[in-house]
């Protein structure tokens, strides 16, 4: 994993107050956050195993505040030295930007080893983001797994 760099205007919000992010402190309420959309794969049964797995430690959230209230953020699974971005939500403009860029910022202090966005889209692009062919996906996901982090 390299640093990403942020566009100026994620740099702007982030160096103001105006917003506060968490990790794991509201795991399900970003998956509602998430589902909360006219289509959505996020069922009740997959709330119930992903709030299961965060309990175990697997699932982790990012949230992103705004005077206590959530306003964004994104979940995903952490296994070895990887982490698995599955979704995320923004309620004001940037929070979910912020919390992508805070995550990454997060597992790199961590020395995690693969960060899998899923899909690359302009705004993980402009960071840096890069798709990886699948044999080398598949090389650094074998490499990941084994190494122990937490998150």
């Amino acid at each position: 994993m390299v640093p990403l760099s942020p566009p100026r205007s994620l740099k702007a919000v982030s160096r103001s107050d105006r917003f506060t992010l968490t990790h794991d402190r509201a795991f399900e309420a970003v998956m509602r956050g998430c589902a909360d959309r006219p289509l959505t794969w996020i069922t009740e049964e997959l709330v119930a195993a992903y709030v299961a797995l965060h309990r175990m430690g697997h699932a982790h959230s990012v949230e992103v505040w705004e005077r206590g209230e959530l306003v964004g953020g994104l979940y995903g699974v952490h296994m070895g030295a990887a982490f698995f971005g599955e979704s995320m939500f923004h309620r004001r403009p940037e929070a979910s930007k912020l919390a992508f860029f805070h995550l990454h910022a997060h597992l790199l202090r961590r020395d995690f080893r693969l960060h899998d966005a899923q899909i690359i889209n302009p705004f993980t692009a402009s960071l840096g983001a890069v798709e990886l062919e699948r044999d080398l996906f598949q090389r650094r996901l074998e490499e990941a797994l084994p190494i122990e982090r937490t998150f």
